[in-house]
This record gives C-alpha cells, sequence and structure tokens, in this order.
C-alpha cells in the first residue's frame, strides 16, 4: 500500500495541471520499472533486478510515496540473497504499484471532478 495522502501533499505544492502530469509520469514510471522488475526476476538477473528497485523507490521518493521506496530500497539491498528472497520482493512491490495506480487513478478522477 502506497502512503495515504502522498498525491494530496502534491495538490498543496503545485497546480491541478501540474498535479496530473506529474501523477501521469510517476503512473508510467510505476508499469515500466514494475515490468522491469518481474523480468529481471524471471531471468534471474540480479543486478537488473537492483538497477529497476533502484529506479522505482527514487520515482516513489519523487513523489513522496515513502512505503514504496523503503520496499525498494529493501529489495535493492536484498538481490544477495536466495531467489526466494527475491521474488517476495518482487511479488511485494507489485502489489504494492497495483494498489498505488489504482489510488493514482481514484485521485485523478477526483481532481478532474474539482476543476
Amino acid at each position: 500500500m502506497t502512503d495515504r495522502g502522498f498525491a494530496a501533499q502534491l495538490v498543496q505544492d503545485l497546480e491541478p495541471d501540474d498535479v496530473r502530469m506529474v501523477l501521469s509520469v510517476f503512473s508510467k514510471d510505476l508499469e515500466r520499472l514494475t515490468g522491469m522488475i518481474s523480468a529481471a526476476l524471471a531471468a534471474g538477473d540480479t543486478g537488473a533486478f537492483r538497477r529497476a528497485a533502484h529506479g522505482l523507490a527514487g520515482a516513489a521518493g519523487a513523489v513522496g510515496a515513502a512505503e514504496l521506496e523503503r520496499v525498494c530500497r529493501k529489495a535493492m539491498n536484498d538481490t544477495a540473497a536466495d531467489a526466494t528472497i527475491i521474488a517476495t520482493h518482487e511479488a511485494t512491490i507489485r502489489q504494492m504499484t497495483a494498489t498505488a495506480l489504482a489510488e493514482l487513478a481514484e485521485f485523478v478522477q477526483r481532481l478532474d471532478k474539482v476543476a
């Protein structure tokens, strides 16, 4: 689950059109980087897994999704662990990303109704 209110914080700091743009970029990053994480796990490529988790941690941190950032950083640091631990991290990241995307879509819908 993402931090409740991370998108709401953006609304306080930015104009609505800027919020939409930031959330759109973040959504695309979530989808792209989660796909890279899954592909790296499937290929057994821990280096690619670590790089994708690092990218996702940075994207999450940039918008204040601290819990997703924390989970990604933990996954980055555990790449020397066995495949089961890495797969657990991937599943957690995938679930958190799906939740974040749903929350973002809902938030943008509410933002559009206000505008």
